[in-house]
């Protein structure tokens, strides 16, 4: 069974770098999940309805962030960009630029 989640011959990549895309992949259809309970909510009209789609999306928020924390400690490099750019106040762009050149 092939899977378009691969831009190399699975049969070429090692196990690491095929449980990697799997969990980029399982990011990126968290991050999917969120938007359209998100997109859901904001058109819901009945309250219950909307609060059933909200805790929903705590859901994904918290298998975005266990997804997100496996692979920052996969990739140190960029778990030190996450770090310079994540929870801390200023100019998004600006942080981000600080912690590219200082990861290294």
């Amino acid at each position: 069974m092939g899977f378009d989640q691969y831009h190399e011959p699975p049969s070429e990549l090692s196990e690491e770098t095929r449980t990697f895309a799997r969990m980029i992949l399982g990011l990126i259809e968290e991050a999917e999940a969120i938007d359209w309970y998100e997109q859901r909510m904001s058109v819901e009209k009945d309250d219950s309805a909307r609060a059933i789609m909200a805790n929903a999306q705590k859901e994904e928020f918290k298998h975005f962030s266990m997804d997100l924390e496996w692979l920052l400690r996969k990739r140190p490099v960029w778990r030190r960009i996450a770090k310079g750019v994540l929870f801390r106040d200023g100019d998004i762009v600006e942080l981000g630029e600080k912690a590219e050149e200082s990861a290294d």
